[in-house]
């Protein structure tokens, strides 16, 4: 009996220790099918390329891209022993108040949004600081519900956006344009609107977001070696501009002080190289803060260079007048009636400012008569008037480096043939232009007889600083050499001895015409005037054309006292800066 019940008490052992073996088994083999929830040995760190800046000629940065990042942080992986901590290290690290900190973390459980706006430089701390916290056991390791596995949650600085920044502020507004920001996945980023940032957006933009993938450390940082890959960011391209910062400044602040001194809606101002279209100086009185934009900058967004059309006034008599040279339909010294200053044409009474009998063709453009170029346009027949306004770039793109150019307008060769629409174009009435258009037409007087395009940018630059130069675009012959350099001879006498004398600069080879225009309204003439001066600037080297429109001026309406002083005042900051060089005996 004794022998029997010891038997059963060790097969009873041997079942039991063999049961226990199978739950072990089944333990480890449950354990090695079942899915674990171990962190993975390898990581993934992407980089957001960026927008391209847009430079000055002389390097400065006008507009620039600046990486935004955020802080986050989950409150309930903080230790409560060591909040204070947190909350003097992040307030040193970031800038923060420890109030607006402490606001920030009482808001919820959970995670927290401690700022959206933090710099690139000042969001390389923080990481560090994210690393040091941890090593202080500044947060806790909790078990999580699902996996039960623990977990530590720490201050996390992820990559939010883009921020587009203008250094120079309101500079070079409103050409440079301004952008507006685009959401994509959390992610903020920039797109431009008007101007440079709108009409360049495709080669602004970036090119390609990069990513890093490989094995981590112990702080889930890549180790980056030959098993690793990364794939590298490809920035926007950088344009860099024919402008320069210092010469742009000081016209500006130049047309800033005149606007106050005429009272004037706006004063704009280009200077241009006769020769290639380059520009050194695209200025307006009218500006803006790109990112700071008001109710009251509305008007001022356009770019009024290109955006404003309007009825140039005497400034065309020129054109006018070389397109009579041209055809051999004049010369200089035939003899017309001035009528003494008041000539009736069909229904229509043309005035003149200054009262004349007797003048030469050439001086119907020094003196301005428009009794004069009324008398002698009609020599044209409408295909010759209107084609060579066409010629000269009317009606047409005058830069392909801005958008929303308004073309303006000019009668048909059919109306042309009207002596009374003849009349009134050829001294700059029943025709619109802007100020580029005209820069464009006035370069033929100053090149020999061709006409070049303006450009503002000059060069492209990418990733790896290489610069690829922009070429000019080719110029178009519009006049033969000798008759632009009769139409050259003429703007000179006008300078010295007519409307332009105020530009008259010693050791400087100074030419150009002025222009006064009613403003239309709804239709009508009012009592309000555009006031203009097309010139050039010359030094033994140098060939500058530089023009200006004054709007709405209410202390004086003659161009003479308005836009002439503004193109004088413009080629002394020249001659300081030196872009010209005045020929004096000292």
């Amino acid at each position: 009996m004794i022998q029997r019940s010891r038997s059963k008490k060790i097969l009873l052992l041997y079942v039991l220790i063999f049961l226990a073996f199978l739950v072990f088994l089944s333990v480890m083999l449950l354990t090695a099918i079942k899915p674990r929830h171990m962190p993975s040995i390898y990581t993934k760190e992407s980089s957001r390329a960026q927008r391209g800046n847009i430079i000055s000629a002389d390097g400065f940065h006008i507009a620039t891209t600046k990486k935004l990042y955020k802080a986050m942080v989950d409150t309930r992986y903080i230790d409560p022993q060591k909040k204070e901590l947190f909350v003097k290290l992040f307030s040193i690290y970031s800038g923060m108040t420890p109030k607006e900190i402490k606001k920030r973390l009482s808001r919820r459980r959970g995670v927290v949004v401690l700022s959206y706006n933090i710099p690139q430089i000042q969001a390389q701390y923080l990481k560090k600081l994210s690393f040091e916290l941890r090593r202080f056991k500044v947060f806790l390791a909790l078990k999580n519900p699902r996996t039960s596995l623990r977990s530590v949650h720490g201050l996390s600085i992820i990559e939010s956006g883009e921020s587009r920044e203008y250094p120079y502020g309101n500079l070079l507004t409103p050409i440079i344009g301004y952008p507006h920001k685009v959401e994509d996945d959390g992610y903020t980023s920039i797109k431009g609107v008007k101007g440079l940032e709108k009409r360049f957006d495709a080669d602004l933009s970036a090119r390609q977001d990069g990513f890093s993938r490989g094995k981590r450390d112990v702080n889930s940082y890549i180790i980056l070696n030959k098993e690793s890959f990364t794939k590298p960011k490809i920035n926007g391209l950088d344009i860099k501009l024919s402008i320069p910062v210092n010469l742009q400044i000081r016209m500006e602040k130049m047309l800033d002080g005149i606007k106050k001194e005429l009272d004037a809606q706006q004063i704009m101002l280009a200077i241009m190289d006769a020769t290639n279209g380059k520009v050194y100086a695209m200025a307006s009185s009218n500006r803006y803060l790109p990112k700071s934009i008001r109710k009251k900058d509305y008007p001022s967004l356009n770019s009024g260079m290109i955006e404003y059309s309007f009825e140039p006034g005497s400034v065309i008599k020129p054109i006018t007048f070389s397109l009579l040279l041209e055809h051999k339909l004049v010369n200089p010294y035939d003899l017309v009636n001035g009528h003494n200053g008041r000539f009736k044409m069909g229904r229509k009474i043309i005035t003149d400012e200054h009262k004349f009998y007797w003048l030469s063709a050439e001086n119907v453009i020094v003196y301005s008569s428009n009794i004069g170029i009324a008398q002698l346009a009609q020599k044209l027949s409408g295909y010759e008037f209107y084609n060579g306004l066409l010629q000269y770039g009317f009606v047409q793109k005058s830069t392909p480096d801005l958008i929303y150019e308004k073309k303006g307008s000019i009668p048909s060769a059919k109306r042309l043939e009207n002596e009374i629409y003849k009349a009134t174009c050829a001294y700059g009435y029943g025709m619109r232009v802007n100020l580029m258009q005209l820069m464009r037409a006035y370069s033929v007087f100053n090149n020999n007889g061709k006409m070049v395009t303006p450009q503002i940018v000059e060069s492209f630059i990418d990733e790896y600083s290489q610069e690829r130069k922009i070429d000019p675009q080719e110029s178009i012959a519009v006049l033969p050499a000798a008759t632009a350099a009769r139409m050259k001879k003429i703007l000179i006498k006008t300078v010295n001895k007519g409307t332009g004398k105020k530009a008259i600069t010693p050791g400087l080879v100074i030419g150009g015409k002025t222009g006064t225009a009613h403003i239309v309204e709804k239709g009508k003439y009012v009592h309000e005037y555009n006031t203009a001066f097309m010139g050039f600037a010359n030094d033994n080297k140098h060939k500058f054309i530089i023009g200006v429109v004054v709007i709405k001026p209410k202390k004086n309406h003659f161009a003479a006292q308005t836009a002439v002083p503004v193109f004088k005042k413009a080629v002394d900051i020249m001659i300081e800066e030196g872009y010209l060089e005045p020929n004096v005996i000292k």
